[in-house]
């Protein structure tokens, strides 16, 4: 059991896209250099004053690649302080002085962040270089020789909290993603069904007349026409067919209509204010069904979410080249969040649909969702 526990941490992939360094780390890094320099000249623990500063304190530097290589970080330090005190446990000198925040930072950053095999080698060499450090002082007390240990062993279970935590948040993102894609192709399914059986019924209805009514039949013929030019579009839209054996429903996708709907309701919450300008004639279905969901998400957040608010305001806006959407309410801002899963799914459809979204507090009050979608929706 622990060789296959060992072996599927062995296979973990490291963190993805670890971040470079920070302007916090202009802050900890000098700080962490400072306090070693001022410990290193005042504290009365320390043996070989002159080496123990020329290595605790540059070693600090190397916290600047924590993130993006936690082994070779973790290696420079303790394999700097293996050698130091190593040859202080030799010399027979006793020194219970370490820059416990260097040390700290290392081992959480190889939980953090390393692959499992990274990590394994990197507390392999941080478990020897503690043990040479501790070796000279601490360790040869009562005191030092549980609780070093101890805090070895809470670093590495908080690293492996946040990074655990931070894991389910980026499977939480990658399903609410697809799970936009997913609805976005069942909507695209239904419509695509729509107009194939409006192709049908058409193609029927001209067989009828063709020899009693030739100009019907030619109407017929050019309503299929223009059908089959919409379904072959709808189709390129087509991000999947994942249906998952559901039935389709050979219905028009919701569109405009029904989010002017939102503004007719008389429900719990605040008030809904829907108002439609420019031009907005000749939409695609997909492009209409894109509005209306956003719409629907936007106004679900608002009654659930904002404080004191008496009101909503949808704004849509025909231009030349795009739609412009606008979900706007009073409510009070401070407890909410722009990165919650119904934002991060209005976001991936307007992506999808190759516009663009943004979320946030409005200048005065309240919060505004935003969403700019083009005319011509872009397949993907």
């Amino acid at each position: 059991m622990v060789a296959n526990i060992v072996r599927d941490v062995w296979a973990e992939p490291a963190a993805p896209d670890p971040p470079g360094a920070s302007r916090w780390d202009t802050v900890v890094v000098p700080g962490l250099m400072a306090v070693g320099l001022a410990e290193g000249l005042l504290s009365s623990e320390v043996a070989w004053r002159a080496a123990t500063i020329a290595v605790v304190v540059p070693i600090s530097v190397a916290l600047l690649w924590r993130r993006t290589d936690p082994l070779r970080t973790a290696v420079i330090v303790f394999g700097a302080y293996t050698v130091l005190y190593g040859a202080m446990l030799a010399a027979g000198v006793t020194s219970t002085f370490v820059n416990f925040g260097v040390i700290t930072l290392s081992v959480y950053s190889l939980v953090r962040w390393a692959s499992g095999r990274d990590a394994i080698i990197g507390l392999s060499v941080a478990s020897v270089g503690t043990g040479v450090v501790g070796s000279t002082g601490d360790l040869r007390q009562q005191d030092g020789a549980i609780g070093l240990p101890v805090v070895f062993i809470l670093i590495v279970l908080t690293g492996f909290a946040v990074r655990s935590m931070r894991d389910r948040r980026a499977a939480g993102i990658r399903e609410v993603k697809m799970s936009e894609r997913n609805r976005i192709a069942r909507e695209l399914h239904d419509t695509v069904a729509h107009h194939v059986s409006a192709i049908a019924v058409q193609a029927q209805g001209a067989q009828e007349v063709l020899s009693s009514d030739p100009q019907a039949a030619a109407r017929a013929l050019a309503v299929i026409e223009e059908a089959a030019s919409q379904t072959l579009a709808e189709m390129r839209k087509m991000v999947g067919v994942l249906r998952d054996g559901e039935r389709p429903e050979l219905v028009p996708q919701p569109g405009l209509d029904d989010i002017v709907r939102f503004g007719q309701s008389t429900g719990p919450g605040p008030r809904v204010d829907v108002e439609l300008s420019g031009d907005l004639g000749n939409l695609s279905q997909t492009l209409e069904a894109g509005l209306f969901r956003m719409v629907q998400e936007g106004v679900t957040n608002a009654r659930r979410h904002a404080r004191h608010a008496t009101s909503v305001a949808v704004r849509v806006v025909g231009r030349a080249g795009d739609v412009h959407l606008t979900v706007s309410d009073d409510g009070d801002p401070s407890m909410r969040s722009s990165s919650g899963y119904g934002l991060i799914g209005m976001a991936e459809r307007a992506s999808l649909l190759g516009g663009t979204f943004q979320a946030g507090p409005s200048p005065n009050r309240g919060w505004t969702i935003e969403a700019t979608l083009p005319r011509a929706v872009v397949s993907t």
